[in-house]
């Protein structure tokens, strides 16, 4: 059995588990039904939305946002982490505003982007950006940092020029870093997405979270709930699939493979 079918035997095992304790725990302390719905309920909710085609809607405007704000915070995190790394003055000019952009909260600022852009597309691409933003320019600054000293010397001794070493050396070192932040920027999108939704949002899943919330609709709170997680499962799994491919000559790929 490969690695990949034990993770998803382990991955339904669990699964299976906690919707027993859930289950059990409902039924057996007659928990209400607006407090916690049992998993059936909520699967009922599930499908219920789905065949009614209204999620299918809500879930691809939470898709479009994460995308747009993911893909603009990447390449933005990934021109900074690359302009920093090589040139120390802009580091030390700009990396105390960007640390003291980063300390403040993102969720708190929320508002404000509303005010600044509207409650349209704009303030939630703005807000994901903001949160992908400073992990994917770490994660990049440390890889351009983590490249051996040797290997430096190899690179001046073989006489590349700049966008050489960059493409053949600089890059391909940096990116384990790169893709740890692209996991951690990935997760701060779909969060951002949802918190943009909740406060300026008219549809996307965490317009309907709050709307399900203000009626009391326990199954279809839950239901959404899943949607969310299958959502930022997806992307995930995106990102998993590129690093993958880029990373296939990294040792931790290739242990993975034996």
């Amino acid at each position: 059995m490969t690695i990949r079918l034990k993770r998803i035997r382990d991955f339904s095992i669990a699964m299976f588990l906690l919707v027993i304790v859930w289950y059990s725990y409902v039924h057996l302390f007659s928990v209400p039904n607006y407090i916690l719905p049992s998993p059936i309920e909520v699967m009922n909710e599930f499908l219920k939305m789905f065949v009614s085609n209204d999620i299918i809607f809500h879930f691809s405007v939470t898709f479009l946002e994460v995308l747009i704000g993911f893909a603009l915070g990447t390449l933005l995190g990934i021109c900074m982490g690359l302009i920093v790394g090589h040139f120390k003055i802009i580091e030390e000019a700009i990396m105390p505003y960007i640390l003291v952009a980063q300390t403040a909260p993102k969720i708190a600022l929320a508002p404000l982007f509303v005010i600044w852009f509207g409650l349209g597309l704009l303030s939630k691409v703005v807000l994901i950006i903001s949160m992908v933003f400073f992990p994917v320019m770490l994660g990049t600054l440390l890889g351009l940092r983590s490249i051996s000293y040797n290997l430096k010397c190899l690179v001046k001794i073989t006489g590349l020029n700049f966008w050489q070493s960059f493409i053949h050396v600089k890059l391909p070192h940096s990116l384990p870093h790169i893709f740890s932040g692209l996991r951690i920027g990935m997760i701060q999108a779909v969060i951002a997405a949802i918190v943009a939704e909740w406060i300026s949002g008219q549809n996307g899943l965490g317009f309907l979270l709050v709307f399900n919330s203000t009626t009391y609709n326990s199954e279809g709170l839950f239901a959404t709930i899943v949607y969310t997680i299958i959502l930022g499962i997806i992307y995930y799994q995106i990102v998993n699939v590129f690093e993958n491919k880029l990373l296939f000559w990294h040792d931790s790929k290739i242990v993975k493979t034996k």
